[in-house]
């Protein structure tokens, strides 16, 4: 598999990222989407409810952002290869924290954005649980492989 086919998925989401660190995806200017859907939704909920919910939305994306980033990111150094090592997650995780470092730095120079280390956080936590996701189906996989292997060799 030639290496652009590898990462281009990887640099692809990566430049998403960066897009939606723009303004134009600022709290401000997202609200004016998602608060009057979400009073459209839950007509008797109060604003200040709205607002938090609006705020719980922000933070699950850019767990979900990373999280996809991370497995692309996987997709990009395993590839053609079906096995999993602890290096190559370990890897994946200091990629992610690097990319979630930069971005929030690029925010700093954004309009109506701001930095927020909590959100590295975040956004590698997204990471971590793409690589544990990874790491359980691998285990999980393998030990259908064994039992499957040893049903074979008993018949």
């Amino acid at each position: 598999m030639h290496w652009f086919t590898r990462w281009s998925p990887a640099l692809a989401w990566a430049v998403v990222i960066s897009a939606l660190s723009t303004s134009f995806f600022s709290a401000e200017n997202t609200g004016r989407v998602i608060i009057p859907i979400l009073h459209w939704a839950f007509p008797q909920t109060p604003l200040a409810t709205l607002l938090e919910v609006h705020h719980v939305l922000r933070k699950c994306a850019h767990f979900t952002e990373y999280f996809i980033l991370s497995l692309l990111i996987l997709r990009g150094i395993r590839g053609p290869r079906r096995e999993t090592h602890l290096r190559w997650a370990l890897l994946v995780i200091l990629i992610v924290a690097g990319y979630a470092s930069l971005d929030e730095w690029h925010q700093a120079f954004a309009p109506g954005r701001t930095p927020a280390f909590t959100d590295v956080l975040l956004d590698t936590a997204g990471g971590v649980a793409a690589q544990i996701v990874v790491a359980l189906f691998a285990l999980r996989s393998s030990a259908g492989d064994r039992r499957r292997d040893s049903l074979e060799t008993s018949a």
